[in-house]
């Protein structure tokens, strides 16, 4: 069982209704959502998405949390983890991307039930720059299989530094160790870094972050748009101050677990 958490900030202005909808379709269409759970946290959307939630909602399949002001990706998506169960994953979803493969959640479940190491399990972007053959050494992955026995479906996995964005798992062993997702916003900041910092994390807590193989997966947000350009330039006005965290972290003066209050 695993819980699904998705952040959405959608105004008149970035023109997101439509993308939030496709995801939201896209969850419907390959999850169990008799088995595993789904949270939306609306961070104050216009009222084109508050009509569209009406397409989805359905108390038995989807929990739905409004926040009225934006408060972040990582404070929204630290709200729907809190309703986690013991033992359950929780899986942190963007809403600007469609899975095209039914029953991935069940296979990242499967995945951290054979490899206990495994803290962070993506799905992989095609605009993403690991490979096992990548010059740049913080870009440079390795393929593996995970352990199994015979008759059980062979499971391929991408060992990385950093799994960015889109969806990632994380496992229950991991979220004992460190909690919730950190989000450098004590000056405004709202977008950016808190899955880097959570890789750090999850690798100073001894586990593995990869990407999962044979799911396929599309970013349908191009990221020429106002908003992306708006999120990327917020998010460059904190570098400094992430690398000095990220820091901290690796050098142990940081504590891994964050309790978000």
């Amino acid at each position: 069982m695993a819980l699904i958490a998705m952040a959405v900030y959608d105004t008149e202005e970035n023109g997101r209704t439509w993308m939030t909808e496709a995801t939201l379709q896209s969850l419907m269409d390959t999850v169990d959502l008799e088995k595993h759970r789904l949270v939306v946290v609306d961070n104050g959307s216009c009222d084109a998405t508050q009509d569209m939630y009406l397409k989805f909602i359905d108390p038995e399949l989807f929990t739905l949390i409004q926040m009225n002001r934006n408060v972040g990706t990582a404070v929204a998506i630290n709200a729907a983890w809190k309703l986690r169960k013991d033992g359950e994953a929780c899986i942190k979803m963007d809403n600007d991307v469609v899975i095209h493969n039914p029953g991935w959640v069940d296979l990242m479940e499967e995945a951290f039930g054979r490899d206990d190491k495994l803290g962070i399990l993506g799905l992989k972007r095609k605009d993403l720059e690991e490979c096992p053959w990548s010059p740049v050494p913080w870009y440079r992955s390795a393929l593996r299989m995970l352990p199994h026995a015979p008759g059980m479906r062979w499971i391929i996995v991408e060992d990385v530094n950093h799994v960015m964005g889109t969806c990632q798992a994380y496992s229950p062993a991991l979220l004992r160790k460190i909690g919730y997702l950190y989000q450098m916003q004590d000056e405004g900041n709202l977008y950016g870094f808190d899955d880097s910092l959570a890789s750090a994390r999850s690798q100073k807590a001894g586990f593995i972050n990869s990407f999962l193989h044979g799911v396929e997966i599309d970013h349908i947000d191009n990221g020429t748009s106002k908003f992306s350009g708006w999120k990327r330039d917020n998010a460059g006005k904190w570098i400094d101050r992430y690398l000095r965290v990220k820091q901290e972290y690796l050098d142990g003066t940081r504590l891994l677990y964050w309790e978000d209050k």
